[in-house]
């Protein structure tokens, strides 16, 4: 049963990662290929982590399923931040599906400050 579990966790990872890497070539702009790959990667590699902490319940394999787990989490966001602002700053062209644009419409020339 533990290995229909593991096995089920693993399965269900992977398939969010290969989603994560489709949806990072098929999606329109930057912004959405960005939260692809950030969200159904970071979920589909906890998946499989914790598929393989299920198979192997060592403390040494547990401590490092959850140390890259954190690690994952920590750096995904943050590096999906810098990627939105600096595709945002470079004034990167959003989706024409997009319905809601709240980017400024002007920006001063004094040290990159919004002007409302």
């Amino acid at each position: 049963m533990i290995e229909l579990i593991a096995g089920v966790l693993v399965l269900a990872g992977s398939g969010l990662a290969m989603l994560a890497a489709v949806g990072v070539l098929r999606l329109p702009d930057v912004f959405t290929r960005m939260q692809a790959s950030t969200k159904a990667s970071t979920l589909g590699l906890g998946m499989m982590l914790g598929g393989l902490v299920i198979l192997h319940p060592d403390a040494e394999m547990v401590i490092r399923a959850v140390s890259i787990i954190a690690f994952l989490m920590l750096t995904a966001a943050v590096s999906a931040h810098v990627i939105a602002r600096a595709a945002a700053r470079t004034g990167s062209p959003l989706w024409i599906g997009t319905h809601v644009d709240e980017r400024p419409i002007e920006e001063s020339e004094e040290a990159g400050r919004v002007v409302s």
